[in-house]
C-alpha cells in the first residue's frame, strides 16, 4: 500500500529555513518522479517542486534559488529544503509520487493525499 508521511514543517520568521522530509512506503520513490506541492488556505494546490528518476529538477518560478529538492534513495525519503522564506511561502506541504510527470507542468499522482506538514511563515 503506497503511504506518504511528510514532516519538518513549523513556524519560522520570514528569512528562515526550513527542511521537510517524505518517508514513502509501498513503493520505492528512486522508481517515480517525486513532487513536492502546497495548498494555501482558499487557494488550489500548486506544484512546488519535482525530481524525475534521472535526478533532473524543476521548480515553481516563485520558489526557483530558495528551495531544494532532493532524495535519499537509501532511506527511501524525499526532501525539500526551504531557504529564504517568505510569508507567500505559508501553506500545507504535500509530496506526491508520480505515474506520469511532466516537469512543472502534469503529475498523474500515485495513491492518497497524505496530511501534510503545515508551514507557517511570518513577518
Amino acid at each position: 500500500q503506497v503511504q506518504l508521511v511528510e514532516s519538518g514543517g513549523g513556524s519560522v520568521q520570514a528569512g528562515g529555513s526550513l527542511r521537510l522530509s517524505c518517508a514513502a512506503s509501498g513503493f520505492i520513490v528512486s522508481n517515480y518522479a517525486m513532487t513536492w506541492w502546497r495548498q494555501a488556505p482558499g487557494k488550489p494546490r500548486e506544484l512546488v517542486s519535482g525530481i524525475d528518476t534521472d535526478d533532473s529538477t524543476a521548480y515553481r518560478d516563485s520558489v526557483k534559488g530558495r528551495f531544494t529538492i532532493s532524495r535519499d534513495d537509501s532511506k527511501n525519503t524525499l526532501y525539500l529544503q526551504m531557504d529564504s522564506l517568505k510569508t507567500e511561502d505559508t501553506a500545507v506541504y504535500h509530496c506526491m509520487g508520480c505515474q506520469v510527470y511532466i516537469a512543472g507542468q502534469y503529475c498523474q499522482t500515485l495513491g492518497l493525499w497524505g496530511e501534510g506538514t503545515q508551514v507557517t511563515v511570518s513577518s
